[in-house]
């Protein structure tokens, strides 16, 4: 039988097919380098199409780079802009061969052919090498007395990129003033926008230096000049429109009738095709109408329709920047929006991103009037098939209530919510829930008779299972099963991941134990036996502290673990008052996107101080907090969480991180409170002695504990290097080598988050102690540093990432060490050293 045919198949023109291939290319560039004959340029547009088709996937056609520049002697534009294209590629990383160009792009800046000019002026002025800055003073004097505007709108933007490589080249030329007489005296719009966008940043730069460049800096803001944009403003492209009024929205008026001369100028505005121009006019009205109240309310009533028409037409990427900047505004003023809240309503085929964002909006603009609507609409999403879409209903729901704005029929449905059986739903439904019975405490006899029917079994969400259990807990007296759920939860601990779930189930056995002690007598023993060899820090130490308090005096205990609730008027906001001021300021840009000011989120020289980055590399620390408010912040720890901070300081100094053996405090049992013995001789009934011994022994007894025995302090003999160093960039290859030795969560005293108001006080304090600082970074309520340390006899060194949370007082570490054996040593150390951070 003879073989099979094999099959051929002709290269791709994208791909060479073979090692000679960028060779043949450059003979034939060669041969046609210089020719004049019929034909020859297009063949230059074949052979060109092939290096820039293999430069733009990837591979390297360098070696053709002398070539492609003698080939580039032709009138053809269309060889032209490809040769540009290529040269401004490998010019940049390889200065050798920019200096190649510069004579051909020289003689092209001289060329008939305004368009030639135009791109060899763009070219000469994107090589990017500032060893060649001298060559761009010529042509660009040349370009902006060119008598074409093409050629000086290049210009107008190549003397920015010439101020970038080299700010005095651009400065001893004289182009600033060069550019503001154009930009004041040309014809031509789009060269008037772009000497103007080239002007502001200079300008700017330079302002921090020099008086001369801040007193031309206030002259674009004054009213000869912007005025003079204005009357210009048709004339404007769209972009250059956008660039003008960011330019007036900074400028104040001299009072109220020149601001409405300004509005009534800028009204056809707000019926623009763009989406742009319509948010940087709207920006403007805003912003020059802040101090009229009156005014302000009016512009909102303005604006509303232009872009609620906006948000109905483009793209779902347009509507969504449309609708960010709305949210902002429904945020501000939600009353005047109340009556559009149709607008906000999902349609079917909106990506998830808008639809998310309009569930917020319907949170933001309901009120009586329009709870009752809004409420039916979202319950209709709430059955829709997309999960997330579902989990964002419920919670758009409990946010309304939440409000109090119609609460009888809200929880009703929330309540029919649970009876869907479908797990997502039941999950977030729980978790509000919870909330609405932490404000309502009225409505527990209703919930908790659906709740009850609930088995733990088809929660599986930490976060549902954690509101389930602390239902279970709060409520014990009203759910005749609670303490047995609880007990069955509590068989389980080892299975359950969530440090959460077990934080809240300690809680929850203690609150029943303290309502119905017989039933609840064997689940407490087994979670607080549980609890104390727990490997999370938390749950260790709160495991203890409960211990503690019971064997104190049960009285105590419940008047700290179960005092009498009140109910709770406000939530806390997600986002201060002072930084959603921050981003209407920036009001037009990425900051509404994001949610966030843009120093957040822009390149590090632009950022505030203290900002924060998860990459080592990019860990930058300032010399002053950004402001008052955010000290403010740092200070406001969670009362609820100051005795378990006090507790753990203390037991900081006496056990390891991993449920080592505690020492208990002292006390006398005498000083028991009758109530507490009372309560004792209750739950002690089924014991045989009709003696009664100290309530500390009554306690272990009954949980079934034992006296947890006193282990002798020993003092840790880890000795540290006091002049031990490392540079970062060391520092960060051996963090990325080694392994992670311990990873543990612990916390920090209140005193210490309020010391961490200045950034350096964290640093110095821990170098007292022989740990250094390598790189630190953050804003609240997240702070991250990474410390370095190293054993007295050089044998080990010791590499920490070190996370705070200024909100909660909680600290993450994680520890890398070249001797793995001492790290818990060093972690008790560090530890040791951290927990004095504020109490000096």
């Amino acid at each position: 039988m003879a073989p099979p045919a094999q099959s051929h198949r002709s290269p791709s023109p994208s791909q060479p097919s073979g090692k000679g291939e960028v060779s043949d290319l450059k003979t034939q560039l060669r041969q046609l380098a210089g020719s004049r004959a019929p034909g020859t340029d297009d063949t230059k547009r074949d052979l060109f199409k092939k290096v820039i088709s293999y430069m733009t996937i990837g591979i390297d056609v360098s070696s053709v780079f002398s070539e492609m520049v003698m080939c580039s002697a032709t009138s053809d534009i269309v060889l032209k802009k490809m040769c540009y294209l290529y040269v401004g590629n490998y010019a940049k990383h390889n200065p050798d061969l920019a200096l190649l160009t510069i004579n051909f792009l020289q003689r092209d800046c001289k060329d008939e052919d305004p368009m030639i000019r135009g791109l060899a002026l763009r070219s000469l002025c994107s090589l990017g090498v500032a060893n060649l800055v001298e060559y761009l003073v010529g042509p660009l004097g040349n370009g902006l007395k060119d008598g074409n505007s093409y050629v000086r709108m290049v210009a107008a933007v190549g003397v920015l990129k010439l101020y970038h490589l080299s700010a005095s080249t651009c400065l001893d030329a004289d182009f600033p003033p060069l550019l503001k007489q154009l930009m004041l005296k040309d014809k031509d719009a789009q060269v008037v926008a772009n000497c103007l966008t080239s002007l502001q940043e200079i300008w700017s730069l330079e302002a921090s230096t020099s008086e001369e460049a801040a007193r031309e800096r206030e002259t674009l803001l004054s009213k000869p000049v912007v005025y003079y944009f204005l009357n210009r403003m048709k004339e404007f492209s769209e972009w250059a429109q956008c660039i003008v009024l960011e330019l007036v929205s900074k400028y104040v008026p001299m009072d109220t009738e020149e601001i409405f001369d300004i509005m009534n100028l800028l009204e056809d505005r707000l019926h623009h095709a763009n989406g742009a121009v319509v948010l940087a006019t709207i920006k403007v009205f805003l912003h020059m109408t802040l101090s009229m109240t009156d005014v302000h309310q009016q512009v909102y009533e303005r604006i509303k329709a232009p872009l609620l028409t906006l948000v109905s037409s483009g793209s779902p990427e347009q509507s969504y920047a449309v609708l960010s900047h709305l949210h902002l505004l429904v945020m501000r003023a939600p009353y005047i929006f109340s009556s559009d809240y149709k607008h906000f309503y999902c349609q079917y085929n909106e990506p998830f991103y808008v639809k998310k964002l309009k569930l917020e909006m319907l949170t933001a603009v309901a009120n009586e009037s329009n709870t009752y609507e809004i409420v039916t609409e979202l319950c209709e999403y709430v059955a829709n098939v997309d999960i997330p879409m579902a989990r964002e209903s419920i919670r758009a729901v409990g946010k309304i209530a939440l409000q109090q704005y119609d609460v009888n029929a809200i929880v009703d449905r929330l309540l029919q919510f649970l009876e869907m059986e479908k797990e997502h739903v039941t999950a977030e439904t729980l978790v509000l829930v919870k909330d609405l019975l932490r404000k309502y405490p009225q409505w527990s006899h209703d919930c908790i008779a659906v709740v009850g029917n609930i088995s733990s079994k088809n929660v599986q969400e930490p976060k549902a299972k954690a509101a389930l259990i602390w239902m279970l807990g709060e409520y014990a007296q009203d759910m005749q099963d609670s303490p047995y759920i609880l007990e069955g939860l509590v068989e389980n601990w080892d299975e359950e991941d969530s440090a959460e779930v077990r934080l809240h189930l300690l809680t929850a056995v203690v609150k029943c134990f303290l309502r119905r002690a017989p039933e609840t007598q064997k689940a407490l023993g087994d979670a607080l036996a549980a609890g104390v060899t727990d490997f999370h820090q938390d749950v260790h130490d709160r495991a203890f502290l409960y211990y503690r308090l019971l064997k104190y005096d049960v009285s105590v205990a419940e008047r700290i673990v179960n005092p009498p609730k009140q109910a709770v008027s406000v939530f806390a906001d997600t986002q201060s008052s002072e930084m959603k001021d921050r981003i209407f300021d920036e009001f037009n840009s990425l900051s509404v996107v994001y949610q966030k000011p843009s120093y957040m989120f822009t390149d590090k020289e632009h950022r505030g101080p203290f900002a924060f980055s998860e990459e080592l590399g990019n860990l930058s620390i300032g010399t002053e907090p950004s402001d008052a408010a955010v000290a403010a912040q740092r200070v406001e720890a969670n009362d609820k969480d100051l005795l378990l901070g006090t507790s753990e300081k203390e037991e900081g100094h006496g056990y390891g991180s991993n449920g080592s053996a505690y020492s208990a405090p002292s006390y006398n049992a005498s000083t028991t409170a009758g109530a507490s013995q009372a309560h004792f001789d209750l739950v002690s009934i089924d014991q045989p002695s009709t003696v009664h011994p100290p309530v500390s022994f009554a306690i272990d007894d009954l949980l079934g504990l034992g006296m947890p025995s006193a282990p002798s302090s020993v003092p840790s003999t880890l000795q540290l290097n006091a002049k031990a160093s490392i540079d970062a960039n060391a520092f960060q290859q051996k963090w990325r080598q080694q392994p992670i030795s311990l990873s543990q969560e612990t916390s920090i005293d209140p005193r210490g988050v309020a010391g961490m108001m200045n950034p350096q006080a964290l640093p110095q304090h821990m170098q007292g102690h022989s740990i250094n600082c390598i790189a630190s970074g953050g804003q609240a309520p997240k702070f991250k540093f990474f410390f370095f340390a190293q054993k007295e006899d050089g044998s080990s060194a010791y590499l920490v990432e070190c996370i705070i949370n200024s909100s909660s007082c909680k600290v993450q570490l994680k520890i890398k060490a070249d001797e793995q054996a001492t790290s818990q040593a060093f972690s008790e150390l560090f530890q040791s050293a951290l927990s004095k951070f504020g109490s000096a």
